[in-house]
């Protein structure tokens, strides 16, 4: 038995409650995990208020977590007990303090890289890998419009572009955040409660616009971010923390010879060669310190109803994390 967030019914925040549930034997394939942080993102929650009806209730939401093999099942390859391991599935369950996973979604973690940020990781740093290398692979001189660039993916995402060699502007909600967007990266930071985003993006590049812009905004954001494009510039649409966005009119993009993509993680990491490829990129930017990934903030898996509010408020800066 342990303790695990069980979702009945759709709703708000208040709807994820504490609960004892059965974990079991892991099965062939499968290992069972001693959770010691749970990643908390907007994925989750969608899932919470139906939004996204990808999880069977009652269910354990969660997609990523970090913690220890405390037993093995049969035909399980390339782990053991003891292992340090990080994951993300959509098979959900991660609001749990142990649970049986298949291994295939594991990846060890380098010793210098501890449970809480690798918690944080799998769903965000593997998606910051996909947009900056896969989505819209950034060149140098390339100019990126990251919005939420104080969020968990956008400090990361921005970092990464910097690296890269591209120009980076952000937008962010307040003057807090525009400093933690500055120390990731960001050339020119856009208060877009203060000024319009795409009148100032327009500015900043002297009418020609961005090469790419990474929306995880959704609704309040999509069609600005269009016009902010240059010719043959691509949006890159990976959330909608804002809500779904509207259909497209496909000539709308024929403006700028425009192109949308909407990446999900699972379609890049859906072998083991290409999780571990990603995991390695993601991993050796960390160790070299090319990515810096700072501690999250911590609430206990009880308050995971908290964890929400605070994220669907936009009051967090960076990562958050559940502690079973």
């Amino acid at each position: 038995m342990a303790d695990a967030i069980v979702l009945r019914e759709p709703g708000g925040p208040e709807v994820l409650r504490l609960e004892t549930v059965e974990v079991g034997a892991p099965g062939p394939g499968e290992v069972r995990l001693r959770q010691t942080a749970v990643g908390v993102n907007f994925h989750d929650c969608y899932v919470r208020s139906g939004s996204y009806q990808t999880l069977r209730l009652p269910g354990i939401p969660g997609l990523e977590a970090a913690g220890e093999v405390i037993e093995a099942g049969p035909d399980v390859e390339g782990f053991a007990v003891g292992d340090r391991v990080a994951y993300f599935t959509g098979a959900y369950g991660g609001y749990a303090a142990e649970r049986v996973i298949a291994a295939r979604h594991l990846v060890k973690l380098p010793p210098t890289v501890g449970d809480a940020v690798a918690a944080t990781l799998m769903v965000k740093g593997l998606t910051a890998q996909l947009l900056v290398r896969q989505a819209h692979a950034v060149q140098a001189g390339q100019t990126v419009l990251a919005h939420a660039a104080a969020g968990g993916v956008g400090t990361l995402l921005c970092q990464w572009a910097k690296h890269l060699g591209a120009r980076v502007i952000g937008t962010v909600g307040s003057r807090e955040k525009a400093a933690a967007a500055r120390a990731a990266g960001c050339d020119d930071v856009i208060l877009y409660r203060d000024e319009d985003f795409v009148e100032r993006t327009r500015m900043l590049t002297e009418g020609r616009g961005v090469d790419v812009v990474y929306d995880a905004v959704g609704r309040d954001t999509f069609y600005g971010s269009l016009d902010c494009l240059a010719p043959r510039g691509r949006l890159v649409n990976y959330g909608q923390a804002s809500g779904p966005v509207e259909p497209l009119a496909m000539q709308a993009l024929s403006r700028g010879s425009f192109s949308v993509v909407r990446p999900m993680l699972f379609h890049y990491a859906a072998t083991r060669d290409e999780l571990d490829a990603m995991a390695d990129d993601l991993f050796s930017l960390i160790e070299n310190g090319v990515l810096d990934a700072p501690a999250p903030a911590e609430l206990p898996l009880a308050d995971a109803a908290e964890a929400h509010r605070r994220l669907e408020a936009r009051e967090t800066t960076g990562a958050l994390i559940l502690r079973p």
